[in-house]
């Protein structure tokens, strides 16, 4: 089985400063960074690192090709991203003394995917198969017409959230994953409780997995709801943390992991992940995970 993931690749330029910059202020930085990142490019390593199978789907400029050595080293099948004319896409992160972070980004490549680029790409999928997206490419209504007709199950993370592209979206999936601000967004509510109800009673038959944050992650499906409670750790930065839950959730669940099961090893992979600096070199690896948890027995 594989995991085909239609995501985004960033080149993240990450500034250390003491505090994220306010209106009109100029503010000097302690340390500088340029690193992959990217929603998609995050979650293709975390997968990746997780023991999946995952080809990713995307793009980056003609000069950026040190990328696909990189996601290649952590085993990422990468032979359908593009090589286009123009700039990768990127981000200008802003981390303070207290891992809180502002992000600008720029699309660049990743909004400038095809149909018969993304139709090529699946062109060897079937049932069994998954494909993941998020909010940082185009092509996403496309990408799950194709997999509905070829069988595949669709994990979908509707982030940065664009509430008028994601609703028409979500009959078209199996796995929704967002966090409580994103669900807040969806359900047009006001707390992380009433988002939870609307979703139930709205869909019902659809497998959600909803992070809070410091309260953990909730499984919401056919099976009833499930809480998986954060692991408590000393964070430095929590840029990344979402994608490698993701990642090392949709993993086990690839697995025949239980919804708990996968909930507890995502929960992990992502507090190993916000106790390191950077994106996608802050993403453990399996083995790391496995102990951690041996740690939390």
């Amino acid at each position: 089985m594989t995991i085909y993931n239609l995501g985004s690749i960033n080149l993240d330029h990450l500034y250390q400063v003491d505090h994220l910059v306010r209106p009109g202020e100029t503010l000097t930085s302690s340390d500088f960074q340029t690193v992959l990142g990217g929603k998609g490019a995050n979650q293709s390593i975390a997968l990746a690192k997780a023991g999946a199978q995952v080809c990713h789907i995307g793009a980056i400029g003609r000069s950026d090709d040190w990328v696909l050595d990189l996601m290649g080293t952590a085993g990422v099948d990468t032979s359908a991203i593009a090589q286009l004319e123009g700039a990768s896409g990127h981000a200008i992160i802003q981390l303070d003394r207290e891992a809180e972070n502002a992000i600008i980004l720029f699309p660049g490549a990743n909004h400038r995917l095809t149909e018969d680029h993304i139709r090529s790409a699946l062109n060897g999928a079937g049932k069994g198969d998954w494909l993941l997206l998020q909010h940082e490419t185009n092509g996403l209504a496309e990408a799950m017409n194709i997999a509905r007709q070829k069988g595949m199950k669709v994990a979908y993370n509707p982030a940065p959230m664009v509430v008028t592209e994601a609703r028409p979206l979500i009959d078209k999936v199996d796995l929704l994953i967002v966090n409580e601000v994103e669900a807040m967004d969806l359900t047009a509510t006001s707390t992380a409780e009433q988002a939870e109800a609307v979703l139930r009673a709205d869909y019902p038959q659809l497998q959600i997995l909803l992070t809070l944050g410091k309260a953990g992650v909730v499984y919401l499906g056919p099976e009833g709801r499930l809480h998986q409670p954060a692991f408590m750790v000393k964070a430095v930065d929590t840029t990344g943390a979402g994608d490698t839950f993701i990642g090392f959730s949709l993993a086990a669940l690839m697995s025949d992991a239980s919804p708990k099961q996968a909930m507890r090893q995502g929960a992990a992979a992502s507090a190993l992940c916000v106790t390191r600096l950077g994106a996608s070199t802050s993403i453990p690896s399996l083995p790391e995970v496995e102990r951690f948890l041996t740690q939390q027995e």
